[in-house]
């Protein structure tokens, strides 16, 4: 996403050394390559990817993250050692354009299942705000907003990838790895299709919480340190303000400071999110200027001891009431 975030150059050439047929995955000793147990070993690149491969896998896989938890996905750089492991992966899971060393080792790995996220549902540009789509035919109210704060999110073609916050489209993504896995493991099908299919039904039931638990909000506006919700904001009539872009911990401009105060009073806006994997400093140095409180909107990129909640659906409940709390949502 960054330049400074890419593979340093001599980890890329010692990983380039080994050898694309010695290439492989996992984030460090976790996780058996080449199905030595006896099941099919997927190498997922974070976690939402990770949680999928698991959920749909069950018992007939082996999975392994290439972010380990409380690493920011964007910050990884890629060992050579965990390069030279890819390769021995049965599947691989990634999205493209969210991690480049991540990227850069899957095309070198030699794979022949691999899954890119990316291209199992529509990636869209999002800016600072989901605005620009939640409020479309909105006139005036929603070009006061919609200019001057594109962020460049990294994804293909400067799209936002973030889109694992959005239940519909996370589900989307689940049937094309469920379907990766059929092909790679064609003797459980069945179980693979019956996991999916579980799967997806729970997430149309997330998906129709949103929809209820925000469906009559005091304010359709909400303020986050990291840019990661214009999914979830498109989707459910929402408005994204990010502070600093998809950099949680990138420090915005005063212009831009001044400009969310000014937006807090006329969207009475009550709160400001920070992440768990992110300093919460510039979040509280904006609510200390505006008399707003604090609270953390989770981007789901990894889980830890911090997180609220300890697996995707329930962070999800967790991120939806502390909306509906800074909304006013009733």
């Amino acid at each position: 996403m960054n330049a400074r975030r890419l593979i340093p150059a001599a980890a890329l050439a010692g990983a380039v050394a080994l050898g694309s047929t010695a290439l492989t995955a996992c984030s460090g000793a976790s996780g058996a390559g080449g199905g030595k147990d006896g099941k099919l070993a997927v190498t997922a690149s974070f976690y939402p990817l990770q949680f999928l491969a698991e959920q749909i896998g069950g018992d007939h896989v082996s999975v392994s993250s290439l972010t380990k938890p409380g690493v920011e996905p964007h910050d990884l750089e890629i060992t050579p050692k965990q390069t030279g492991r890819l390769g021995q992966s049965d599947v691989i899971v990634y999205l493209k354009g969210l991690q480049p060393a991540v990227d850069k080792a899957v095309e070198q790995a030699g794979v022949k299942n691999v899954v890119d996220a990316a291209a199992l549902t529509a990636l869209e540009a999002h800016g600072s705000a989901g605005h620009d789509h939640a409020h479309e035919g909105a006139g005036e109210h929603a070009e006061d907003h919609a200019g001057g704060h594109d962020h460049d999110h990294g994804g293909e073609g400067g799209k936002d990838p973030h889109v694992w916050l959005d239940p519909v489209k996370y589900a989307e993504i689940a049937k094309g790895v469920g379907a990766a896995l059929e092909k790679a493991d064609p003797g459980h099908a069945a179980d693979y299709r019956k996991n999916t299919d579980e799967l997806t039904g729970k997430l149309g039931a997330l998906d129709a919480e949103f929809k209820d638990g925000l469906a009559n909000s005091a304010s359709k506006t909400f303020i986050t340190t990291h840019s990661a919700f214009g999914y979830l904001a498109e989707r459910y009539g929402l408005d994204q303000e990010g502070i600093s872009g998809v950099d949680p911990e990138s420090e915005p401009s005063p212009a831009r400071m001044k400009e969310l105060q000014e937006l807090a009073r006329k969207e009475n806006v009550s709160t400001v999110f920070f992440e768990t994997l992110a300093s919460d400093k510039t979040a509280k140095a904006l609510a200390g200027d505006t008399g707003l409180k604090t609270d953390v909107l989770d981007p789901l990129e990894g889980i830890t001891d911090t997180s609220q909640g300890a697996d995707y659906f329930e962070v999800m409940r967790s991120n939806l009431k502390n909306l509906q709390k800074a909304l006013g949502s009733k």
